[in-house]
């Protein structure tokens, strides 16, 4: 049986990308093929490429146009993107060209602190100044709008008075690392 093939996208420090390439490094029936990133220079390449997964970095420019992406995704038989904290905006043509077929994970319980300049601090900060009772992480497709795609599933963590910043950091680190390879696990084996 062929495994079913993911590229992962990320474009910082990696962790959850290295949480997945772990949890799928001997699975039956999926396979982290390709990590794709737009920063030379990111923490998450040496990492990919130290645990045996093929890396291509890629321009800004190269990225919006999308044309190689695709064709670098299509030549590797890619059936599933997976974001792993990527930072660009994903170009209309590759979404349309992986309909339902792109997993992004947010630090927040969406709709609320979702959209263009939400990611990493600048979603913890707001919620922290909005003094929200909880957050959490919300795993959705990706369609052509931030933040807007089909919710897959949602966990939350409580929040104290005494939470700041880093404290709220670490407890959506903690749900990312627990529930996003599960969750990419059962979306890609049940579509």
């Amino acid at each position: 049986m062929n495994k079913k093939s993911i590229a992962l996208f990320a474009s910082g420090n990696g962790s959850n990308a290295v949480n997945l390439i772990h949890f799928f490094q001997n699975h039956p029936k999926i396979e982290v093929k390709t990590l794709i990133c737009n920063k030379a220079d990111a923490p998450v390449v040496a990492k990919a490429e130290s645990l045996g997964v093929e890396v291509l970095v890629f321009s800004n420019e190269e990225f919006e146009s999308g044309l190689t992406v695709l064709q670098e995704l299509d030549y590797r038989a890619i059936d599933w993107i997976v974001l792993a904290g990527f930072l660009r905006k994903i170009p209309v043509n590759i979404i349309r060209g992986y309909q339902n077929r792109i997993i992004n994970i947010h630090p927040s319980l969406l709709p609320k602190y979702g959209g263009k300049g939400m990611y990493g601090k600048f979603v913890h900060s707001a919620v922290i100044e909005a003094k929200e009772l909880k957050s959490g992480i919300s795993i959705h497709l990706v369609n052509e709008e931030f933040d807007e795609g089909e919710i897959l599933a949602q966990f939350e963590t409580q929040l104290t008075s005494n939470d700041t910043c880093d404290s709220l950091t670490e407890k959506i680190h903690a749900l990312e690392h627990k529930h996003f390879p599960i969750i990419v696990e059962q979306t890609v084996l049940n579509h």
